[in-house]
């Protein structure tokens, strides 16, 4: 699980910000709460950050997604010719300083803590400590070319750090290089979901004709999204699958197509109909509530909202299966509100979520923070607010800060700006007057 994320120097985040999911002291005996052995404080499962427009919650996520592909892809992608590709601080003398970025994980019940700081040519520093039994035990620690490995550190520690280049990090060439030990944090990071954040450009090299993610044309990103989709749930297509057969169903299958179901969109079928060209992969076709027997749709067809839900339900629902950690930029994004708050009442319900699953997003829904119906979907430590200061910076704190009252209407009061976070209007009229 994570504890914390903590980053400075990316994006509008100039200085050092944190990201904590280790509950407050309010509601003890909150069921949402998760004793997990090797935390110091009961963990929290969900994160929500709010803020306004371009007040840099997004890049808060985005700085956890540099961190996973530098992970992931800075030993086997990152050409060493490139150097670093950080995206630090636009303005002032910050721009030219470190980037960093760290982790506070909890794997197998042994505590990790693992970060890095780069600069625009190279990786200055990277540190992995970890807390086997409660005892702190550096397992290695860089600066620059110089490497120290801990007695606890075992295996080619020294032929990895010949072939670990400047510009990429030891922990992703060391499990490229079967590293027992540095596979539990790799694994968290590769584990790691993000949804609906553009793939960074120097991870996913593409062709001149089709830039990025977010400027291709529709078709073409839902292609690609439903062939991984069909890998996801393993599915041949070679012929007509129907998802809900239950001949081919199996548990985590009904589990998905119960989601897609429940999510009352008027879907009663789903099929897989192989491409007209006989190459890989093939469509989705989506069969709604009618008299008739032909009533199916091409999911590129759908409404967005249809669209959003189908892709993204997989991975949420993979994320509490496997028990790993997903995050998601705008999860109301295309949804009605109380289908929002039905996903994250699933991350937090100890029942539907039994393997400690994690769900961090930014939104703009303050339903998630009113008790209209029922008692809020949101702990109050589990709400983060961003603003930013006069010079541009992104900040990042907890609504706890402001220890609103236990009675008060936490969405009233986020509107009504007495926590920040909020934009303030000027005139929009024409004229100016």
């Amino acid at each position: 699980m994570l504890v914390e994320f903590r980053i400075e120097n990316h994006r509008s985040i100039r200085d050092e910000q944190a990201l904590t999911l280790e509950a407050g002291r309010l509601h003890p005996e909150d069921v949402r709460l998760r004793q997990v052995v090797g935390a110091n404080k009961p963990l929290l499962t969900v994160a929500a950050l709010y803020g306004p427009n371009a007040s840099g919650k997004s890049n808060v996520l985005d700085g956890l997604n540099f961190m996973r592909e530098a992970v992931l892809s800075s030993h086997r992608i990152w050409p060493p010719e490139l150097s670093v590709p950080r995206d630090a601080f636009a303005w002032g003398p910050t721009n030219g300083k470190p980037s960093l970025f760290e982790v506070t994980l909890i794997i197998n019940q042994i505590r990790y803590r693992y970060g890095f700081c780069v600069d625009d040519h190279r990786v200055l520093e990277e540190w992995l400590y970890a807390w086997p039994n409660q005892h702190k035990q550096c397992w290695f620690h860089r600066e620059m070319d110089t490497f120290n490995f801990g007695e606890h550190f075992h295996g080619e520690n020294k032929l990895i750090e010949a072939i670990t280049r400047p510009n990429s990090l030891f922990l992703s060439a060391a499990t490229q290089n079967k590293h027992l030990q540095a596979i539990g944090v790799y694994s968290w990071f590769r584990n790691l979901q993000p949804l609906n954040i553009p793939a960074l450009q120097w991870a996913f090299p593409v062709s001149s004709s089709s830039s990025s993610s977010s400027h291709q044309p529709l078709r073409v990103r839902m292609e690609v999204k439903t062939e991984h989709l069909m890998r996801m749930l393993d599915l041949e297509t070679n012929g007509q699958l129907t998802l809900f057969d239950d001949e081919i169903s199996g548990s985590f299958k009904d589990r998905f197509c119960n989601f897609i179901k429940r999510a009352d969109l008027g879907i009663l079928d789903v099929k897989v109909v192989k491409n007209e060209d006989g190459g890989r992969g093939g469509n989705f076709y989506l069969k709604h509530q009618s008299h008739t027997d032909d009533a199916w749709l091409p999911l590129r067809r759908e409404s967005k909202g249809t669209q959003t839900l189908f892709m993204n339900a997989l991975p949420i629902l993979s994320a509490i299966e496997r028990g790993t950690a997903i995050f998601v930029d705008e999860l109301e994004s295309s949804l009605h509100p109380l289908l929002a708050k039905k996903i994250v009442t699933q991350f937090n319900d100890p029942v539907t979520n039994p393997n400690n699953a994690q769900l961090i997003f930014t939104t703009h829904d303050t339903n998630l923070l009113g008790a209209m119906i029922e008692e809020p979907a949101l702990r109050r430590d589990q709400v983060w607010l961003t603003e930013k200061d006069d010079e541009g910076a992104s900040i990042l704190y907890p609504l706890t800060d402001y220890k609103p009252r236990k009675a008060e209407n936490l969405e009233r009061g986020y509107l009504e700006g007495r926590f920040g976070a909020i934009p303030f209007l000027g005139n929009f009229r024409v004229d100016g007057e």
